[in-house]
This record gives structure tokens, sequence and C-alpha cells, in this order.
């Protein structure tokens, strides 16, 4: 008997030392302290969401300027051609996700924006359409196109190229053609040029073209008063013929 007293004042013991749990509150839940305040957090967000989404125009109010110039002179809006009433009408409905609002008031009418514009160009060809030419066109058209085309065919004889103006200076294709040596290959007698004035002289000229066109000019190929050509092939300053012969097929 005392035994079991015992037990059981050791295990109420233990039951006092425990924590207390609290009442549970009817409106609190896992994840927010309050349900209401909860609630009234999700309305205030669904708000701004709808406040956020475009809106259709109003009857009897007014669109954008640029929108009524578009309806007006049949310009497109994202690829698509308004098709309508226009020239004094409002559009209802909504305008792509534009909710812009301007000072042109035009009386109530709807328009539709989903209409593919139609070209109506005078200036652009249809040629490559099978079925806008087979309406208009048939066999005996085309044979009389064909002869109508013959008759004012024309054959151009071909005239001889017109002379080279001179223009003063030595032609340095005219001498590259009568030339048939490669370069480096000693033709002329040459005195003693030092790499210094050959170095200085072609310096002086912005291609080897115009420095051979000025070597010849100075008394080449047979003279070299200037140190142009040290090597004696005729050609100064690294002047090669080599493409002007190519040109020529030679």
């Amino acid at each position: 008997m005392i035994k079991r007293l015992m037990t059981l004042g050791a295990a109420g013991f233990l039951a006092a030392c425990g924590a207390q749990v609290p009442d549970s509150n009817p409106n609190t839940g896992v994840g927010f302290s309050d349900y209401d305040q909860f609630s009234t957090e999700r309305a205030r967000r669904d708000a701004e969401l709808q406040a956020m989404r475009p809106r259709p125009v109003p009857d009897g109010q007014v669109i954008a300027a640029e929108t009524l110039t578009v309806l007006q002179t049949g310009r497109t809006i994202g690829g698509q051609s308004p098709v309508g009433g226009v020239g004094g009408s409002t559009v209802q409905g909504t305008l792509g996700t534009s909710t812009a609002m301007a000072t042109s008031p035009v009386a109530v009418e709807t328009a539709t924006l989903d209409a593919a514009p139609v070209p109506d160009n005078p200036n652009i060809s249809d040629e490559q359409s099978f079925d806008a030419v087979a309406s208009r066109e048939s066999i005996e058209s085309d044979a009389e196109r064909i002869e109508r085309n013959r008759e004012t065919f024309q054959v151009v004889a071909p005239t001889a190229v017109p002379e080279r103006s001179s223009t003063g200076r030595p032609n340095v294709v005219a001498f590259a053609l009568a030339t048939s040596h490669p370069v480096g290959t000693q033709v002329y007698r040459r005195s003693g040029t030092s790499i210094d004035r050959f170095n200085r002289e072609c310096a002086k000229y912005p291609s080897a073209d115009r420095a051979q066109e000025a070597f010849l000019g100075f008394g080449g190929p047979q003279r070299d008063r200037r140190g142009m050509d040290p090597d004696g092939d005729g050609y100064a300053c690294f002047w090669n013929p080599a493409p002007f012969r190519t040109a020529r097929g030679g």
C-alpha cells in the first residue's frame, strides 16, 4: 500500500513540473498570427492586381489622339489594320492593351482591329501572283506582248574603245606590256648606288606605280639619275609589271 502511494505521489510531482500548454486560439494558425489580419491583407493585394488589369474604354469617353489618327488614316496597329467606324466614332472595347486617354471626342460605334490590311498600291507589282495575272492575261495577250517586244528590240553594235587621253606622264601599263624579262634581271648598266639613297628616293612616292612613273619620266629605264633602279632591271622601287601582264593574259 505504501509503495503504491509513493508511486502516485511521484507521478503527481512530475506532472506539476511539466510545461503548461496554453489554450488554442481559434483565430490563429500555422504561418500567420491572426486570420482576420491575413484576410484583410489578401483582399488588399487582390484589389491592387485588379486595378492593374487593362479595362475597356467606356462609352462616351475619349480615346488617345494617336489611336484616333491611326483609325482615321488607316494605318496599322501592331501589324493589324483597323476596320469599322472612323471619323466621328468611338471604339468600344480594348485597343490592344492601351488604356491611354486623350482629348479627341467621338461618337459611339464599334470598330475591329482583326482585319488584315488590303494592299491597294498601284506602284507595287503583282506579277508574282498567279491569280492576279491569270485574271487579266491569256495566251493571246502573251503572244501580242512578245510580238511588241520583238518590234522594239534593238541590237546595239559594239564600238571601239576610245583612246586614252594623254596626261603627259609616262604610261606604266604600256611599259609593263612592252617588257618581258622578270624582276631582278639586269638589262641596263648601272653605276654604284647606295641603299640609303635608294630608300630616300623611293620614300617620296605613295606607291610603286608612282615611283615607276617618275623613274620613266627622269630618263628610265636606260638612265637612272636618282638611284631608283640599282639592279638595272628597269623596275624602280620594287615595282613589278607581272600584274599588268596577267591582266592581259600573258
